[in-house]
């Protein structure tokens, strides 16, 4: 029986995203806009309805203080 995590699918759907939306050439870090990863995350959290807002919000701060460090640009490692 396998035990579905909603986080984790929300953080494979936003690798894609990354992988999609990055004009990083094909096989880079697939960097995105620190706010176009906080509105994608925040609009797929809220439709999973799994994740509070409070740890949406805890993680969103972590992120950004990752982005910080590289030019405001969220990288797949990240998270």
């Amino acid at each position: 029986i396998s035990c579905w995590n909603p986080l984790q699918s929300l953080l494979s759907s936003m690798k894609q995203a990354c992988e999609i939306l990055t004009r990083d050439p094909e096989g880079g870090a697939a960097r995105i806009p620190f706010e176009t990863f906080s509105f994608l995350y925040s609009y797929l959290a809220s439709i999973d309805g799994e994740i509070s807002e409070t740890e949406m919000k805890a993680f969103l701060q972590d992120i950004q203080e990752q982005a910080d460090k590289h030019s405001g640009m969220v990288l797949i490692r990240h998270f």
